[in-house]
């Protein structure tokens, strides 16, 4: 033992060394052990959902699984072959994973797909941003809009796992925890944003647009890899020299919020009997006729000439309220005066909540709108964290189009802030 303890002392570097490798080497077995637990815990949970009987006239729910291998700098196939493929294949589920090999593939998929019971999309933002756009552009979308749609968050930027799910530090748990949402059922309705140039087909977006200073420098962020942690801030700060300040103009007309009309009920309820329908008939047939007006009120527009130095239109997805009265979208316009430090300050800010409207800005809120921007403008939006060329466009809000599996948790907190 002595001669042990001398070794160590003689060559305290290398001790100390192998004592950190061992260590780290500890810790990464221990959070491997860990991350197994996990998925065994959500396969049990899932193969209850599987054991359960069912008669055998009704046939299984079918699952059509859009997976962008691609997502997560190409992790996302084995993140979701490890935790999402076998709690969906013990659920009871006839599962059909489709795979894209490229850009804007799931959008001309989604044009030719078949009747499914669930859409699962398995990525990041511009998965589902590419899925939701290929199926509202379907003839028959009213019908396939009620299709509830399944999240699960593989991607870099998963902005609607924030509002779907719990937030968690561990990615295995995040993942099992949708997954099995999934199977839950819960659901809630999230408004989408109808974006269409003069010539392109429409775009459609669950998180919102943006366009200014902040968005084109976090997209160069990636570039300075190198600096660590500060790749951040260098994109921001070299950007306030190439051109300062940095102003964006162009012109806004906006209509404002619209009453929201009730929910219509999930299921239909059943006929009622014969002498209920006829006394109804013979009720209507002698009361008086009941005058309706047919006049529409028109559209109140209004029109803002700006200058700024971001521009963001989001929707409300990321604060839900069930019990909300009007439905519109944020507008933030941002002030151009800002100074170098502010700027860089609040780009970092901005990499972690997008849509953030710092105080200062105007707020507009809307459920329609055209931004005309002036000839020769140059630079891109950010549609869902998706680069699109800058153009004249109409943004039109519809509101709670699509559902969304979500944590039964979510959904229960949002119910009782309705009753509150």
């Amino acid at each position: 033992m002595a001669k042990v303890l001398a070794a160590l002392r003689n060559h305290w570097k290398k001790s100390t060394f192998g004592a950190c490798l061992l260590g780290w080497g500890g810790h990464w077995l221990y959070g491997k052990h860990c991350d197994n637990l996990l998925r065994r815990a959500a396969c049990q949970e899932a193969q209850a959902f599987g054991n359960q009987l069912m008669p055998a006239t009704m046939p299984l729910k079918k699952a059509t699984v859009f997976l962008n291998p691609a997502a997560c700098k190409g992790k996302a196939g084995n993140l979701f072959e490890k935790n999402a493929a076998p709690i969906l294949h013990l659920s009871g589920l006839d599962v059909t994973v489709v795979k894209t090999d490229y850009e804007g593939q799931a959008k001309q998929l989604l044009e030719i797909m078949e009747n499914t019971d669930l859409i699962i999309v398995a990525g990041g933002d511009g998965t589902v941003q590419e899925v939701i756009t290929g199926l509202l552009r379907r003839a028959d979308e009213a019908a396939f809009s009620k299709i509830p749609i399944g999240f699960i968050p593989l991607g870099k930027t998963c902005t609607l796992s924030h509002t779907l799910y719990p937030e968690s530090t561990n990615q295995v748990q995040h993942i099992t925890n949708a997954t099995l949402a999934i199977l839950k059922g819960e659901t809630v309705p999230l408004d989408v944003l109808q974006i269409k140039g003069e010539k392109e087909q429409p775009v459609f977006a669950v998180s919102g647009l943006r366009w200014g200073s902040y968005r084109d420098a976090g997209v160069k962020a990636s570039k300075y890899w190198y600096l660590g942690p500060l790749k951040t801030k260098a994109a921001h700060l070299f950007s306030i020299f190439k051109e300062w300040p940095q102003k964006h103009q162009a012109a806004l007309m906006y209509v404002g919020p619209t009453e929201r009309p009730p929910e219509e009920p999930e299921e239909k309820s059943s006929r009622p009997p014969l002498y209920v329908r006829l006394y109804r008939r013979l009720r209507s047939y002698w009361s008086s006729p009941k005058e309706f007006s047919q006049e529409v009120a028109p559209e109140d527009w209004e029109e803002l000439k700006l200058s700024t130095i971001e521009l963001s239109i989001a929707t409300r997805n990321r604060q839900l309220d069930l019990a909300r009265t009007k439905d519109f979208m944020d507008i933030c316009i941002e002030a151009e005066s800002v100074s170098k430090g502010e700027f860089v300050h609040r780009g970092s800010q901005k990499m972690r909540d997008p849509h953030m409207c710092p105080e200062g800005s105007q707020c507009i809120q809307a459920s329609r709108c055209i931004l005309q921007l002036p000839e020769g403008t140059e630079g891109s939006f950010g549609i869902d964290n998706e680069e699109y060329e800058a153009m004249p466009v109409e943004v039109k809000l519809l509101p709670r189009k699509l559902r969304f599996f979500c944590d039964p948790k979510i959904r229960e907190q949002l119910l009782q802030a309705v009753l509150q």
